[in-house]
């Protein structure tokens, strides 16, 4: 699989966190979960078969273009 795609770090600020692949294509379909708690990172890439991460709880999200924190 060729990579081609930005990294993210999550970082979860609770426990249960998920953090869900998206697939491209024509319909968006899921293809990946994860569980994280609290304190735990991942380390994710969009690539040529993730089109979106979706993030579910409370996470703190680090990009190149900025960090993004889900404090709700």
């Amino acid at each position: 699989m060729e990579t081609v795609g930005e990294y993210v770090v999550i970082k979860a600020l609770e426990n249960g966190v998920t953090i869900i692949g998206l697939t491209r294509g024509r319909d968006t379909k899921f293809h990946h979960s994860e569980k994280l708690d609290k304190g735990e990172i991942m380390i994710a890439q969009f690539t040529e078969h993730t089109s979106a991460i979706k993030v579910r709880g409370r996470a703190e999200v680090l990009t190149r273009h900025g960090r993004i924190a889900n404090n709700e």
